[in-house]
């Protein structure tokens, strides 16, 4: 069934569309110590331009949903993908931080368009089975784009950092195809939630549980997104490292997650539960944050890169799929959405929270706070709360 599945161009098309998301800050971080040096621009301000356009991701992408399912799903991927690549392309150009964050923001709103329009077509495109493998093949194509667009990103941006802002025009050559497939479907809209819907959705996200959830995947996202942003700047700093080294480093990250997520992360939740699979994995990143300002060689530096990787994930499929345990199946989507936004808040706050310890100490000290972070997550999780435990399902 998975390779008739594949065969669908609307599938691959959309694929593609949605991997437009990992590409936003992907092709950006490799750079980031380039763009610093060449604008002068302050380094603890700086890391706001990889995390801004998670901001108006999450505030954008539900709103540009329900608009999706008001007037159409194309309606808005379209223009969604035009928007992205002009936005995108435009940071080229400026050569000060206020516009260039601008910028950055606008191109995060365009991708939370993206986002909801191919997801929702998805959505209704399959069902049963073949959307839970859909599903599944969304999760890879994001988890290989985030190994494909730092190394990308790094390689164009080694002749210069502005060139890695071109690489947002591809999302134009989607626009020929998503027209041609999909223009004979219909995009009739869908009717809106119900109020009862609406007022039940609110009560499941003030449950403990869920809130306990949510905060957690804020504060495991500012820690993922610490490597991110801070990752590019230290080596840099220590080792001279070019926009190529940065992108594979940042790749090799990706490549833990994807190997733990595919073949052992399932086996850590059955074997310790999601609470004690959450746990082991924000402990691995805690202490792997804590091993990067004592890392001075490359051949050192990447497999630390692999074994964070190794756990985040374990992590963030452990707190989505508890998630979705604790959340009534009529609003798991909702639920799940909610949690994505979660974790684009935290990635938005990242720099804010430790660009203050950047500006005010060291590079050093921002892994230091970032492992800290990490710990303090892993020990809320443990905090007995409410009648039901997560993973009591496992």
């Amino acid at each position: 069934m998975s390779l008739v599945i594949l065969r669908d161009s609307r599938l691959l098309v959309l694929l593609a569309a949605g991997s437009l998301t990992s590409m936003v800050g992907g092709v950006v971080a490799p750079v980031l110590p380039e763009i610093v040096q060449q604008l002068q621009l302050n380094p603890g301000l700086a890391g706001n331009l990889v995390s801004m356009h998670c901001l108006t991701f999450a505030l954008f992408s539900p709103l540009l949903g329900i608009l999706a399912d008001r007037i159409g799903k194309l309606r808005v991927l379209i223009p969604s993908l035009i928007f992205y690549a002009l936005f995108g392309m435009v940071g080229a150009l400026m050569q000060s931080f206020w516009p260039l964050l601008i910028a950055r923001g606008l191109i995060g709103a365009a991708s939370g368009g993206i986002a909801a329009a191919s997801l929702g077509l998805l959505g209704t495109m399959y069902e049963g089975e073949e959307r839970s493998q859909v599903m599944g093949f969304v999760t890879s194509t994001l988890t290989l784009a985030g190994i494909v667009f730092p190394l990308l990103g790094g390689w164009v941006g080694s002749t210069h950092w502005q060139y890695s802002f071109y690489l947002y025009g591809l999302a134009l050559l989607l626009i020929p195809p998503v027209v041609s497939i999909f223009r004979h479907k219909s995009a009739t809209p869908i009717q809106s939630v119900a109020n009862s819907d609406r007022q039940k959705l609110g009560d499941v996200l003030r449950s403990p549980q869920i809130l306990r959830l949510l905060l957690t995947l804020c504060l495991a996202s500012v820690t993922v997104y610490a490597v991110v942003v801070y990752a590019p700047m230290y080596l840099k700093a220590t080792i001279g490292a070019s926009t190529t080294v940065n992108g594979i480093v940042l790749a090799s990250r990706a490549i833990g997650a994807a190997v733990i997520s595919a073949f052992g992360a399932r086996y850590l939740a059955k074997r310790f539960g999601m609470t004690g699979a959450t746990t082991l994995g924000l402990g691995l990143m805690a202490l792997t944050l804590m091993t990067i300002p004592l890392l001075r060689q490359l051949n050192q530096i990447i497999p630390a890169a692999v074994l964070f990787g190794v756990g985040l994930g374990t992590v963030m499929p452990a707190l989505y799929g508890a998630l979705a345990d604790l959340a009534p199946s009529e609003l798991r989507s909702s639920v799940l959405a909610v949690g994505t936004g979660a974790g684009y808040l935290g990635q938005f706050l990242c720099p804010i929270l430790l660009g203050t310890v950047l500006s005010y100490s060291g590079l050093p000290e921002v892994f230091y706070s970032a492992a800290s972070i990490a710990l303090v997550t892993g020990l809320l999780l443990m905090v007995p709360i409410g009648k039901k435990g997560i993973g009591t399902s496992d």
